[in-house]
């Protein structure tokens, strides 16, 4: 291989997509090499999406943090013990979803902990009182309580769902999400971030956006940096998301996210990923996925940094939030809207605003149930400018 960084990217540039070799050099690239990356990842991310980054008006819905998992990063997920343990009643998430449309949101995220009530008696008491006995069957019916009395579209992290269960959650939702997190069975281990979490699994996570695919769900998914994965197992990820998405071509966005130590964690000592390590990370993403992927980083969560993000090949913020708090690193607000547009304009962007599901899966018809294409297209006659 050759072995100057401006070999490899005239490789890659040329072919559209970095190899395995390629982006294990790439990865490691530093000072002015990194810099020649970013560059490279601008290019090929202005030659697809131009000089736009769009963003999601949403509405984060907790519908329960209660969880059978123990990550080693998570502030999320409530112990049965904690006070603050909780599922949401359909009262509580319409009222959130309300708040959100009445500030013009057109995106209901809902986020929960993953099958609590096989561990959990807790849990189990709680979708008993709800009239329930799964987790996924109250969030299947919430979906569709949000968007038939609001019209918000319904993103669904839902955790590992079966074949059947994305099936039937497909009419009821806009798109869907599980974090790839990382291909790292060492990660595994105990001492490591996934110990004791079965749904952590790469396999099992891999089956799940598999299974996405078949049943041509829009979805999204990414990578968590910082939780004691190497870079060339950054890169393993990556290529597993890209291999997915060229099989299926349902993959909407991926997101490059970074982690952020807290105090009642058990990984409250490790360091956090610069933002230096980021962007390195990303640039090095968007080689990988090439141009017409849509890649995200979370601007919540390098406040005082997030505009260089736009120099390594993001095209999109996510979701932010007017509204609630971002539930899974509470200490992280979000950039008031015009800020975010302040800082990605000074970078010479425009910020546009976008749907839970984007408009090229909007335009193929396999990839929305039927069902759903009204309020998708009412979401999009809703998005006009309304006060921040």
């Amino acid at each position: 291989m050759p072995n100057t960084i401006a070999h490899v990217l005239d490789a890659v540039e040329a072919r559209g997509y970095a190899t395995r070799e390629e982006a294990y050099h790439l990865i490691h690239a530093d000072g002015t090499d990194l810099l020649e990356v970013m560059r490279a990842a601008a290019r090929l991310r202005d030659r697809y999406h131009g000089r736009v980054v769009s963003y999601s008006r949403n509405v984060f819905i907790p519908l329960t943090n209660l969880c059978r998992d123990k990550c080693a990063y998570c502030t999320f997920a409530r112990a049965p013990s904690d006070p603050r343990a909780h599922t949401m009643t359909p009262e509580e998430v319409l009222a959130v979803a309300r708040a959100g449309q009445a500030r013009g949101c057109t995106e209901a995220l809902f986020s929960l902990g993953d099958k609590p009530e096989l561990l959990h008696e807790l849990a189990r008491q709680h979708l008993a009182a709800l009239g329930y006995d799964s987790t996924y069957a109250y969030l299947r019916d919430m979906c569709r309580l949000v968007l038939e009395e609001t019209g918000l579209l319904p993103h669904a992290n839902p955790g590992i769902l079966t074949y059947e269960e994305m099936r039937d959650l497909k009419p009821v939702t806009a798109s869907m999400g599980i974090m790839l997190e990382s291909v790292s069975e060492r990660l595994l281990a105990p001492g490591q971030a996934h110990f004791g979490c079965p749904d952590k699994v790469p396999a099992v996570r891999l089956r799940m956006i598999e299974d996405a695919g078949r049943l041509r769900i829009p979805f999204t998914t990414g990578i968590l940096i910082g939780i004691g994965e190497t870079r060339e197992e950054r890169v393993d990820s990556l290529l597993a998301i890209a291999e997915l998405h060229r099989r299926y071509g349902h993959i909407q966005e991926v997101i490059i996210q970074n982690f952020r130590a807290k105090p009642d964690i058990r990984f409250r000592n490790r360091e956090e990923p610069s933002a230096l390590e980021m962007v390195r990370t990303i640039a090095v993403a968007r080689l990988i996925l090439g141009g017409e992927m849509n890649i995200q980083a979370p601007p919540n969560l390098t406040p005082d940094a997030y505009g260089v993000y736009l120099l390594a090949g993001i095209n999109d913020w996510g979701g932010v939030s007017p509204v609630t708090q971002d539930h899974i690193n509470p200490e992280a607000p979000w950039p008031k809207l015009d800020e975010l547009r302040r800082v990605t304009e000074d970078a010479g962007f425009s910020l546009v605003e976008r749907l839970a599901v984007y408009l090229e899966f909007i335009a193929q018809d396999a990839f929305i149930h039927p069902q759903m294409r009204r309020y998708i297209r009412r979401a999009l006659g809703r998005q006009a400018p309304v006060p921040v």
